[in-house]
Parts: structure tokens; C-alpha cells; sequence
């Protein structure tokens, strides 16, 4: 008989479809487990999936007695109480670097996007601006990739990748995190040196208390005007009222975003301003990215139900 594992998280049922052939899925489609299945159904559930970005504590982990292992389809896992699940026992396992390319090359292409103007020049161009030859300030000739000083925060799987891929844009590169790595980049010891020197502010970081907006105000004044930000990691990571204020009054040039403070709620106050560039939280969503993804997490269930370490554990 399949062990039982319960979907904590609301995913595509597309998703779940091969992990499903390998386990008795219990899918509580986001809710609380105990408001979709019994008690007794919920007694020997051993392992749940979620969304690493989803808020998972104590309360949620004790409605399942039996609970050993959490295993996070992603690479984020900011949502987990790690404290709770410590005191329980309970391992938490997540799919590291599966979609980091997918994500790198959105982060890319959020700011080509921003850079080039694109959604302004699509705008142009499909309301006859192009054809009457109307002026608009938005077409204006704006720098190039040659020499554009790209930082990137944080040095992950992710990071890297779009470090290489900036690089190959003929880019200038820096970056800053936690530590200095093995990369033939320039390390900046300080995000505040990081977001001074560079034009284009890359946020790979993972969420957590410590970069809890700290992209604020003052940092975005830093940057400056004629900086850009792109944002694939958590919306958490920058302050995103001080963002919209910053892109109002032009205290910065643009906005690249596939992550919000809400999600998915739209952020009104950033969809009215022609200098950003929104996506709804995409950046992993290949069906490469999604294979291997499911890899992780059949592989970390498979071992754990096998009484073995997870292949994919999170250190935390």
C-alpha cells in the first residue's frame, strides 16, 4: 500500500500528477488539514508537501501526530518553522538548484524588459504611435548592456547562474552575500557598496528575519536614478511601499518583479507605473524546471519512507 502524504499547498493538480504515482496523495488544496480530512485520516500521515513560501507552524505540524518529514516542491523554504519542526523531529527536505536556471532566466529577462523599454514600445507600436511617427518620451535611446554594472545579492545556485548570464551580456559583475565564494566576480564585503556601485541591484537572496526589507528606502536612494532593480527571490526582501514611492517619483529608474510582499494579491499601486515590469511569481515555472523539482521531492519521500537521510535536506 502507497504511504499517505498530504498536500499542505495549493498546487496545480498537473503538479502533483507524478508524485502521485509514487504516494496516497491527500490534497488540503491550502486549507488546514483538519477543515478537509478527519482526525483519524490525518493520525498516520508521515510526510506533507508545500510551498516553501507558505507559512507552516506548530499548530499546522501537531494536527498530524505521525508527522516526520516536510518536504518543500521549490527551493524556498522561508515558511517553515524550523524551530517547531526541531522540537518535533521532523525533517525538512526542499529541491535545491532544480529550477535555478528557469529563474535566472526570467530574472534576465526582467531586465531586459525593464532596460529596453519593451512593454512601453509594445504599447507604442500596437496604438499607431510607431506608424504616425508620434513623439513619446518613452522611446527615447537608453544605455546598453556593454559596461552596465550588474550586482547581484546573493551567490546561491541561482545567483550564479545569473551572474554567468549577465557576464555574457558583456555586463560588469559584483555581488555581495553572506560570504565570499570561489566566482570570478567582484565581491563587495557590504550590500550598501553593492547597491552604490551597480546600475542594475539582481536579489537572489533568501528570505528570512535578516533581509526582511532590506531593501528600503534608503537603499533604493542609493541605487539611484538611473538604477534598476530586479526582484526573483521574496517579495519579503524589499520594503514594497518604499519601492512604489521610489518609482513614482523617479528616485530610481525601474522595477523588474516576479515576487510580492502579498501574494497572489496584484500590487495595485505598481501595475498604474509604465517603468516596471510585473510577472506572477514564474520564475521556476518550466516544465524542465517542474521535472526536476518533482525529482527532489519523490527522491527526499522515497528515502525517508526507506528509514534514510534526505537526499535533499535543508542545513539549516
Amino acid at each position: 500500500m502507497a504511504e499517505k502524504v498530504l498536500i499542505y499547498s495549493r498546487f496545480p493538480k498537473s503538479q502533483m500528477v507524478r508524485i502521485g504515482e509514487h504516494f496516497d496523495l491527500l490534497d488540503a488544496a491550502g486549507k488546514p488539514p483538519l477543515q478537509t480530512f478527519s482526525a483519524d485520516q490525518l493520525k498516520d500521515v508521515r510526510a506533507l508537501i508545500t510551498a516553501g513560501g507558505q507559512v507552516l507552524k506548530a499548530d499546522v505540524m501537531d494536527m498530524m501526530p505521525a508527522l516526520g518529514a516536510i518536504i518543500c516542491y521549490g527551493t524556498g523554504y522561508d515558511g517553515v518553522d524550523f524551530k517547531a519542526a526541531a522540537e518535533r523531529k521532523i525533517v525538512v527536505g526542499n529541491s535545491p538548484g532544480a529550477n535555478a536556471a528557469s529563474v535566472a532566466d526570467l530574472a534576465l529577462t526582467l531586465m531586459l524588459a525593464v532596460t529596453r523599454r519593451l512593454l512601453p514600445a509594445d504599447q507604442y507600436l500596437r496604438e499607431g504611435g510607431w506608424s504616425s511617427a508620434k513623439p513619446s518620451p518613452l522611446m527615447s535611446p537608453q544605455p546598453g548592456n556593454p559596461g552596465r554594472r550588474v550586482g547581484v545579492y546573493g551567490m546561491g545556485e541561482i545567483g550564479r547562474k545569473i551572474a554567468s548570464r549577465v557576464a555574457a551580456f558583456e555586463c560588469d559583475v559584483a555581488y555581495h552575500s553572506r560570504s565570499k565564494h570561489d566566482v570570478p566576480y567582484r565581491y563587495e564585503p557590504s550590500l550598501d557598496a553593492l547597491v552604490e556601485w551597480c546600475d542594475v541591484l539582481m536579489i537572489a537572496v533568501r528570505a528570512g528575519a535578516d533581509t526582511h526589507h532590506i531593501i528600503d528606502a534608503g537603499m533604493l536612494k542609493k541605487l539611484g536614478a538611473n538604477g534598476v532593480v530586479v526582484n526573483i527571490s521574496r517579495g519579503s526582501v524589499i520594503d514594497q511601499a518604499a519601492l512604489t514611492a521610489a518609482l513614482t517619483d523617479k528616485t530610481i529608474a525601474g522595477a523588474g518583479l516576479d515576487v510580492f510582499e502579498k501574494e497572489p494579491h496584484a500590487p495595485d499601486a505598481l501595475t498604474a507605473l509604465p517603468n516596471v515590469v510585473l510577472t506572477p511569481h514564474i520564475g521556476g515555472h518550466t516544465l524542465d524546471s517542474h521535472t526536476a523539482m518533482q525529482d527532489c521531492v519523490i527522491a527526499n519521500l522515497d528515502a525517508f519512507y526507506a528509514g534514510k537521510g534526505l537526499p535533499y535536506a535543508v542545513a539549516v
